[in-house]
Parts: C-alpha cells; sequence; structure tokens
C-alpha cells in the first residue's frame, strides 16, 4: 500500500473523530428539560461511554510501544485500537457496568423535575 492509502486511513480516523466529537458536543448542549425518560438515559449512556472510553485511551497510552513498527503500521494500529476502544466503552455501558448512566440518569430527573 502505497502513502496514499495511508492518508485515506488517516483522513477517514479523523473524520470519525470529528463526527463522534460533535455529535456529544449536540448532545450536551440540547436542553433537557423538556427530555423525555428515554432521551435522558440515551444522553447518560453516551456520556458513560465516552468517559470509559477516554478512561481506556489513557491507560493505553502506558503500555510502551514497539520501536520497530513504521508510522503506516502504527496510525493503522491507533486507528483499529480508538475503533476497539469505543466498541468496548459502549459495550460496558450497555450492559450496565459502572452504573454512572444510571446515576446521572438519576441526578438529572431530580435536577430537571421530571
Amino acid at each position: 500500500m502505497d502513502i496514499n492509502g495511508l492518508s485515506a486511513y488517516t483522513d477517514l480516523y479523523q473524520t470519525q473523530v470529528s463526527q463522534s466529537t460533535s455529535k456529544l458536543e449536540n448532545e450536551l448542549k440540547s436542553d433537557y428539560a423538556q427530555a423525555t425518560n428515554d432521551e435522558l438515559m440515551d444522553a447518560c449512556k453516551e456520556f458513560e461511554a465516552y468517559f470509559v472510553e477516554q478512561m481506556f485511551k489513557e491507560m493505553m497510552k502506558t503500555i510502551p510501544e514497539s520501536e520497530t513498527t513504521s508510522s503506516y503500521t502504527s496510525n493503522l494500529m491507533d486507528y483499529y485500537k480508538d475503533s476497539m476502544v469505543q466498541e468496548i466503552a459502549s459495550d460496558s455501558t450497555e450492559q450496565n457496568s459502572l452504573g454512572l448512566a444510571q446515576m446521572l440518569y438519576e441526578q438529572m430527573k431530580r435536577n430537571y423535575g421530571l
């Protein structure tokens, strides 16, 4: 694969990160006083998934990287690592493993009087 192929993967990765970030920002900016219980719980689950994802990414930074990998391989591995971390974070949130979403949901219901 040539350098143009690597560029396409890098652009795809940056696009996905940007879309994920803007989706979360839009969720956080909306007014939840008018939200239904399902919308409120979905927002709380998204926050928990984002929190877990960031926690995993920081933990992965502590693992030393091999010096023998090329920049192409490194970028490709970063893309798949990020995809894997996002999926694991999403799955753990759906299984209510931390309970952070539930606590946020209950607190927001009290604050918004729902």
